[in-house]
């Protein structure tokens, strides 16, 4: 499955861990896009679970799984101090720290299972996979989609094989998904970068960041891109596995920002007390953080504390509407087709 054989031009974003289930991917499929089913932070199992339950839902109607690509372990001392500072967090809130550890989310398994039971395409995202496990997931069966963030990694993935390219501007919510997690990595807005990487390679486009209304959807497919990855704007749909705490503040006006404080890993949240407090001082090192602060997490989503987890959000987030998937995307698409419109009008006139 590429970007342009789609009825509707939207892409549901994965998710990984929480949002992500598979009557969201489902739903957004019948309703004409393409969705993808995270396999991040799911053990193999889990996965296969989540694959066989979007394909009762969906019968013979193509989706994806999108994968990690795993990175490096980091040395404890870099960390260790940050790990002390969270003790204090961790005794307010009744739980202890979690253990950091490196561990490369089953990559192995999880290509295994891929190549067993292949999926319409698979995404890829922290990095671009070796050429032969293109390869290996394309004699499958499946397209494979690499996330870039600036014109070097889309070079990269075109010459590892990628059928097509998920183009994420510094808007999108979630991790960021650049190969190298550097201050300033993949440093663009998302319409810059899909014109420079349309300028510099030749594969099918599909622009990610902060996409919540049908006027950003014809902005990017106006700017090349052949479809939009769409994230927070399904957050709020009842079957999205979105936390209670998270969706109201998806609901607010609070900005974003870029933060390491829950993951070791650059993201985009909605800023909270946590992120506030101690970002200035968190590690580049994941996913050893992710696992130290997985219980203070959990524990703030249990009691609905959303000064306590990680709010992934777009820079756009307010603009999410509480409204079943099939809904949004409708939406979404009628907006983008009268703003086209308009837009062709006005050229028109020139």
């Amino acid at each position: 499955m590429l970007p342009g054989a789609l009825r509707v031009p939207i892409v549901q974003a994965p998710l990984a861990g929480g949002a992500s289930t598979p009557a969201l991917t489902a739903a957004v499929v019948r309703a004409g896009g393409f969705g993808f089913v995270a396999a991040g932070y799911r053990t193999p199992g889990g996965l296969h679970d989540d694959i066989s339950a979007t394909r009762e839902l969906l019968a013979h109607e193509p989706f994806g799984v999108n994968v990690f690509v795993p990175g490096h372990a980091t040395a404890r001392p870099r960390y260790q101090r940050y790990i002390d500072a969270l003790r204090d967090e961790a005794g307010r809130q009744g739980v202890e720290l979690g253990e950091p550890r490196f561990e490369d989310d089953a990559w192995e398994a999880k290509l295994a299972l891929l190549e067993e039971e292949p999926v319409a395409a698979v995404s890829f995202t922290f990095g671009c996979p070796p050429a032969d496990v293109v390869a290996r997931l394309q004699a499958a069966g499946s397209s494979v989609w690499v996330t870039v963030t600036d014109v070097a990694e889309a070079q990269g993935a075109a010459q590892a094989g990628a059928d097509a390219l998920i183009v994420q501007g510094i808007e999108a919510g979630g991790h960021r998904a650049s190969f190298v997690d550097a201050d300033g990595a993949g440093d663009y807005g998302l319409l810059a970068l899909l014109q420079l990487v349309g300028a510099h390679v030749d594969l099918p486009l599909v622009a990610s960041g902060a996409i919540a209304s049908g006027a950003a959807l014809a902005a990017v497919l106006s700017a090349g891109a052949q479809a939009a990855q769409i994230g927070t704007a399904f957050m709020r749909c009842p079957e999205a596995g979105t936390a209670p705490a998270h969706r109201a503040a998806l609901a607010g006006d609070a900005p974003t920002r870029l933060t390491r404080a829950f993951t070791g890993r650059q993201a985009r949240g909605i800023v909270n007390r946590f992120l506030r407090e101690h970002s200035a001082d968190a590690p580049l090192a994941y996913p050893e953080i992710h696992h130290v602060t997985a219980p203070l997490r959990a524990a703030g989503r249990a009691a609905g504390d959303a000064d306590m987890i990680n709010l992934w959000a777009g820079q756009a987030h307010e603009l999410a509407r509480e409204a079943p998937a099939a809904e949004v995307v409708a939406a979404l698409a009628a907006e983008a087709r009268v703003r086209l419109d308009a837009a062709r009008r006005a050229l028109d006139r020139s």
